[in-house]
């Protein structure tokens, strides 16, 4: 049975906010809530970038059921993979045993800024490797010496364990992130834009090249009623679709380069979902093409919570009917 989350954008919203986010999440049915981890937004004019493992430990503390999921956080470079994996065991014990590690190889725009070099891909595929598996060997309770062409640890060991087997996700945009996730992961989170590219590029090579993996799809999708409230809504996001966002250090950059393009040409990279059954309509592939296990509503509105009640009143049942 597919199951749903909603997503808590630390780029748009201050992290007090989105722990209010959660707690209305889980009163309006959702499964779980993936929350980004970023050091630097997209835009620098509307934006926010909270600490999100502390957002998540906050989150746990007024919630009761709801799953907690970074999506995503990158273990390669400001953060040792032992100390994502120390964050995950704690987090996880402070949710109750609630609590999933999304990873992804990251954009420039989160360790840039800190003087790190940000590698083409191959190498950052590489680092992942050597990191899941020394997350995966410490969570599972492995005292751990490991000498990586990247990462090296001495006898560390988490003191302080989790509670259950916590699943790693790793975020998966093409074959080669879909195989390297069926081998060393549990599954993959995948952004879908078209359904058939996504099954043809990230599900059908995990499938290849495993069985039993978990797939969290996402989406995103603009509340919103005509272009001009859409725009309104995207300004935090606006960023994300502008030229050179993996390379980028500065959101002031990201901002110019959006609002150079046409209004017309950013918006149409997103869906616009305004009535109930339209957004259903927008999330019914992932449901229905992808067949995903998770299903992520990403989405912003002028009216965020009232957003949150109206998926859970009116689009979570129907969808759960599928």
């Amino acid at each position: 049975m597919t199951r749903f989350a909603y997503f808590c954008g630390h780029e748009q919203w201050q992290p007090e906010v989105l722990v209010r986010h959660a707690r209305l999440a889980e009163e309006a049915g959702f499964d779980m809530v993936m929350v980004s981890e970023h050091f630097h937004p997209w835009v620098d004019d509307e934006a926010a970038a909270g600490f999100a493992f502390s957002t998540i430990g906050a989150m746990a503390a007024v919630t009761e059921r709801i799953e907690f999921t970074t999506a995503v956080t990158t273990p390669l470079f400001r953060f040792h993979p032992a100390i994502v994996a120390q964050a995950a065991a704690t987090l996880d014990r402070l949710s109750g045993g609630r609590f999933n590690l999304g990873v992804g190889t990251g954009e420039n725009l989160n360790e840039g800024p800190l003087g790190y070099a940000f590698p083409a891909y191959a190498e950052r595929a590489a680092r992942m490797r050597e990191a899941l598996e020394i997350m995966r060997r410490l969570l599972d309770g492995e005292k751990l010496t490991f000498d990586g062409d990247f990462y090296r640890t001495d006898r560390a060991k988490l003191y302080s364990p989790p509670l259950h087997r916590v699943p790693i996700y790793l975020a998966a945009g093409g074959p080669k992130s879909a195989a390297l996730a069926a081998e060393l992961s549990d599954g993959v989170i995948t952004s879908v834009k078209d359904p058939d590219e996504t099954r043809r590029k990230v599900i059908d090579p995990l499938n290849a090249a495993g069985e039993g993996k978990t797939v969290i799809a996402t989406r995103w999708a603009l509340h919103a009623r005509d272009t001009d409230e859409a725009w309104d809504v995207l300004r935090p996001w606006r960023g994300l679709r502008a030229p050179g966002r993996l390379e980028a250090v500065d959101p002031a950059d990201l901002r110019r380069r959006a609002d150079l393009l046409p209004r017309t040409e950013v918006i149409g990279r997103y869906a616009l979902a305004y009535e109930p059954e339209t957004i259903i309509d927008v999330y019914r592939p992932l449901v229905d093409d992808i067949t995903a296990d998770v299903v992520t509503f990403q989405m912003t509105s002028r009216d965020q919570e009232g957003l949150i009640t109206l998926l859970g009143d009116e689009v979570l049942p129907e969808l759960r009917k599928a």
